[in-house]
C-alpha cells in the first residue's frame, strides 16, 4: 500500500484546498469578465461553471468534516484508519457521488466541444454520448455497491472491475482531447523560437489535458492498489473547474490566437486564417 490510509487522506485534504483556492481565484476572475459581456454565451457559462464549484466545495466540505470526525470527534471511539475504511458511511457515499457528477459534466462539455470542433460531426456526438450515459450508469452503480460494502472491505474488493472499467471510460472520452489537440495545433503558427513553446501551452489548456492527466493518475494508482488514489481524486474534483476557467479565460485574452471574427453563432466560433478553407475553427465559445 505503501502510504497509510489516514495519511493519504490527510494530504489528499491538503492538496484539495490547495487547488479548490486556484479554481476559486479563476473562477471569480472568470465570472468578472464574463459579467462585462452581453450575450446568450454568458447564460450556460457561468451556471456551468458555478455548478462546477458547488460541487467542488460540497466536495472539499465533506473532506473536512470527515477529516474532524477521524482526527478530533471520534479520535476516542474508533482510529483515522478505521474511520476512513468505512466505505458504507453516508460523507464517504455523498463524496463518491460528487466525485462521478464532476467529471460527468466536465466530460460533457468536452463531447459538445469535439461535436463542434469537428465540423458538427454527430458521429463524434453519438459515439461519446453513448460512452457517458454508459460511464455514468457504471458510476451510479459503484455508489449502490458500496452501499452493500460489509466491515474490512476495500475498493479493492468492491465492485473493482466497475471501478477500473469507470476510470477506463473517462479516459477514453479524455482521449477525445486528441482530436481537439489536433485541430488546434493545427492552426497555431509561432512567429520564432521565443513563441515556439506558446501554441503548445495553448493545446495543453484548450484540450483539457490537465484533467486527462489527472484521471489517468487517478486509475495508476487505483490498478497499483496504492493509496495514494485517494490524493489523485480528490485533487480531480477542482481540476476539472480550474480547466474549464482556464479554457474561458484563455479565449477571452485571445493568447496565442488572432482576434476572434464577429460571427453571430450561440457560443461563436473563433478561428485562424487558412488560405484553402478559409476560417479553422478551433475553440468553442467567444
Amino acid at each position: 500500500m505503501g502510504v497509510a490510509l489516514d495519511v493519504a487522506s490527510l494530504l489528499g485534504l491538503f492538496l484539495e484546498t490547495l487547488f479548490y483556492g486556484v479554481f476559486l481565484t479563476l473562477y471569480w476572475l472568470m465570472l468578472f469578465i464574463l459579467l462585462k459581456k452581453s450575450g446568450i454565451q454568458r447564460q450556460l457559462i457561468i451556471p456551468v461553471a458555478t455548478l462546477l464549484l458547488c460541487i467542488a466545495t460540497a466536495h472539499l466540505i465533506i473532506d473536512f468534516v470527515r477529516a474532524l470526525e477521524a482526527f478530533v470527534f471520534d479520535v476516542h471511539k474508533i482510529s483515522a484508519a478505521a474511520y476512513y475504511s468505512n466505505l458504507a458511511s453516508p460523507l464517504e457515499l455523498a463524496k463518491t457521488a460528487l466525485f462521478i457528477t464532476q467529471p460527468a459534466l466536465a466530460d460533457g462539455i468536452l463531447i459538445w466541444r469535439c461535436y463542434v470542433l469537428n465540423n458538427k460531426s454527430l458521429l463524434v456526438s453519438i459515439s461519446g454520448c453513448i460512452v457517458l450515459l454508459t460511464n455514468t450508469a457504471i458510476g451510479c452503480y459503484i455508489v449502490w455497491s458500496l452501499t452493500q460494502a460489509g466491515s474490512g472491505s476495500t475498493v479493492y474488493t468492491t465492485a473493482p472491475e466497475y471501478i477500473t472499467t469507470f476510470y477506463m471510460l473517462t479516459i477514453l472520452i479524455s482521449n477525445m482531447t486528441t482530436l481537439i489537440a489536433w485541430r488546434i495545433y493545427r492552426t497555431r503558427r509561432p512567429d520564432g523560437l521565443a513563441v515556439a513553446f506558446l501554441p503548445v501551452f495553448i493545446v495543453i489548456v484548450e484540450s483539457g489535458a490537465l484533467y486527462s492527466t489527472s484521471v489517468i493518475a487517478l486509475l495508476a494508482t487505483f490498478l497499483a492498489r496504492s493509496n495514494g488514489k485517494y490524493p489523485a481524486m480528490d485533487i480531480a474534483t477542482p481540476i476539472v473547474g480550474i480547466v474549464f476557467c482556464l479554457i474561458i479565460l484563455q479565449v477571452h485574452f485571445h493568447v496565442g490566437g488572432n482576434p476572434p471574427t464577429e460571427l453571430p453563432d450561440f457560443f461563436r466560433v473563433r478561428g485562424v486564417r487558412d488560405a484553402n478553407c478559409g476560417m479553422e475553427p478551433i475553440i468553442f465559445v467567444q
